[in-house]
């Protein structure tokens, strides 16, 4: 599954910030958990409904966002 299947941003879901598709769980929120030393492993067992994926989606996703030539277009 491509990274724009993956993450979507909807203005109803979270005031628009990136998500998981068909979650609540931001990419923010993902990436501050990795930042604060959670593992991907503790990250699936406290959200199973998420795939590791998700959480590679979610990092590939943050990387684009910092290289300023990359345009990430999201699909609502």
């Amino acid at each position: 599954m491509e990274l724009r299947q993956r993450i979507l941003s909807n203005p109803d879901i979270l005031t628009g910030k990136p998500v998981i598709a068909g979650t609540r769980l931001s990419v923010q929120f993902i990436v501050g958990l990795l930042a604060k030393g959670v593992t991907h492993e503790e990250i699936l067992m406290e959200y199973p409904y998420i795939t590791e994926e998700d959480i590679r989606a979610c990092l590939s996703y943050a990387s684009q966002l910092l290289d300023s030539s990359t345009l990430i277009p999201l699909a609502a």
